[in-house]
């Protein structure tokens, strides 16, 4: 991958008409030595994010990309569009909230360089995210310690520093279901945390939603690890287990205190085992699904126009 600029800043816009302009015009003020460029991905927003974006190309001298989504493909694909417009020895994705202040962009920069990691991570002393999706983020970072290869205490938030040859791998994937951070724990190891400041939300709402929280997990559970189909294996036998055991101690029980067995208890037993038949069969339809889908060449993105002012 050519690199003609020290940093790249990637943001994926979704609703952010009312923001993403405020964003830019503080990062194109950053005293980047080498230069920096902005690459802004519209991910099919139904607000005006494409016009405003569209927009800032002629507003600044300074390197901008304006890639335009034909549709939603969802924040990870948009990600990875962005990625592969960048040409800097270094890329920072953030997201469109202004929840990340510029002053922090520079730090982040700044660390990641002297600290000759492949990949930087942020955390935050106080986060000023809503209550459901600080729950979702603890949620999926305790389900990533299980299902990834992640170093152990590893935050993983969506304001990250990448080199070069971090983003080339990650980008050699083309499969449609992306989670970044999955891909960046599949290429390296060399990952380091820095502390930022994290600022309230004053404008907009968040996108984050349940929906979105389930499709983040599935990409993480099925797509990234393989974990799920051994719990359903142990699970099966530990199960099965359970039966047997039951079975003979029922046999016993016949036989010894001739006691009438109950129809409710045999539905309960039914019940619970064929929940966890169905479960286990759709965990397996999932992996299916994927791989027909991906055999079938789903698209990871589409990409309708690429603008640059430069």
């Amino acid at each position: 991958m050519e690199t003609k600029y020290a940093l790249s800043i990637v943001i994926p816009v979704y609703n952010g008409a009312s923001t993403i302009g405020r964003i830019v015009d503080e990062l194109v003020k950053l005293p980047v030595e080498g230069g920096h460029e902005i690459i802004l991905v519209n991910d099919g927003s139904p607000d005006d994010s494409a016009a405003v974006c569209e927009s800032l190309l002629s507003n600044y001298s300074i390197p901008i990309t304006f890639v335009n989504l034909a549709r939603n493909f969802g924040e990870h694909n948009a990600v990875m569009a962005g990625l592969q417009q960048t040409r800097g020895e270094y890329v920072i994705t953030m997201d469109d909230d202004m929840q990340n202040p510029s002053s922090e962009v520079l730090k982040l920069f700044d660390y990641a360089r002297t600290s000759g990691k492949d990949v930087v991570y942020t955390f935050f002393q106080n986060k000023e995210h809503d209550s459901f999706r600080n729950f979702g983020s603890w949620l999926t970072n305790r389900a990533a310690d299980v299902l990834l290869d992640k170093p152990k205490g590893l935050y993983l938030s969506s304001f990250r520093c990448m080199n070069a040859f971090t983003v080339e791998q990650i980008c050699k994937y083309s499969g449609p279901f992306s989670y970044v951070d999955g891909l960046i724990l599949q290429v390296t190891q060399k990952i380091d945390t820095i502390e930022v400041l994290h600022l309230p939300r004053t404008v907009g709402k968040s996108n984050y939603t349940f929906r979105k929280l389930v499709h983040l997990w599935l990409n993480m559970f099925v797509n990234f690890s393989i974990m799920p189909l051994h719990i359903s294996t142990v699970g099966g036998m530990i199960l099965s287990i359970i039966g047997l055991l039951g079975a003979i101690e029922q046999t016993i029980e016949y036989f010894f205190w001739h006691k009438p067995q109950g129809w409710g208890t045999i539905i309960c037993v039914i019940l619970i085992f064929s929940g966890v038949q169905l479960l286990i069969l759709g965990l397996i339809g999932e992996y299916i699904g994927r791989m027909h889908l991906t055999g079938n060449q789903k698209p990871q993105y589409i990409i309708r126009d690429v603008q640059k002012n430069s």
